[in-house]
């Protein structure tokens, strides 16, 4: 129960010190991964999305690094614009991991692979950073955007106990607003 609360943040445990209440705990905030199209549709808006590209093969270095991945292996690139109402609303970006994820794939043309990943596969941990970055070309001309709009950015890592199975980049449309529970 100690190590419990200790993990919490409600205790500060010191070798050859003791356990004591700690003066400032730590409070966490959780965050759930959101499943796009309920989100959409949360705000009283139509969800729809068009996968806009689908690749297979070696990921970048960088992203091989992100993921874990050694130099042969494979991963699995898709873009999907999520819309609110028909207009843009998200440009995702990610790379998969076909080593962890159950077979038979969909047809991430019918299912959101966001929807489908929150359904079907369980992740242990993660990490999560949020940032105002510039819309660039490619984001710029999916999202509909001057190239250089401020856009609102999540990127995201999930992973199983033993190896990663996602990294994802959603850049939103202007105008977005993330709210969560504390």
């Amino acid at each position: 129960a100690l190590r419990e609360l200790a993990g919490a943040g409600v205790l500060e445990r010191r070798r050859k010190a003791g356990t004591r209440v700690a003066l400032l705990p730590v409070r966490k905030a959780t965050l759930d991964i959101p499943v796009i199209r309920q989100e959409v549709e949360a705000r009283g808006q139509a969800h729809g999305f068009t996968l806009l590209t689908r690749t297979e093969g070696a990921p970048p270095v960088p992203v091989a690094s992100r993921l874990g991945l050694g130099p042969s292996a494979r991963a699995i690139y898709l873009e999907t614009l999520h819309l609110a109402d028909g207009r843009p609303f998200v440009f995702e970006t990610r790379w998969l991991n076909p080593a962890v994820l159950p077979a038979p794939l969909p047809d991430f043309g019918q299912v959101s692979v966001n929807e489908w990943l929150v359904a079907h596969v369980a992740y242990e941990t993660g990490d999560i950073a949020f940032m105002a970055e510039a819309a660039g070309p490619r984001e710029a001309a999916v999202l509909g955007v001057a190239e250089g709009a401020a856009l609102f950015v999540t990127e995201r890592t999930t992973w199983t106990s033993e190896a990663a199975i996602t990294l994802v980049r959603l850049a939103h449309a202007p105008g977005y607003r993330l709210q969560t529970m504390i």
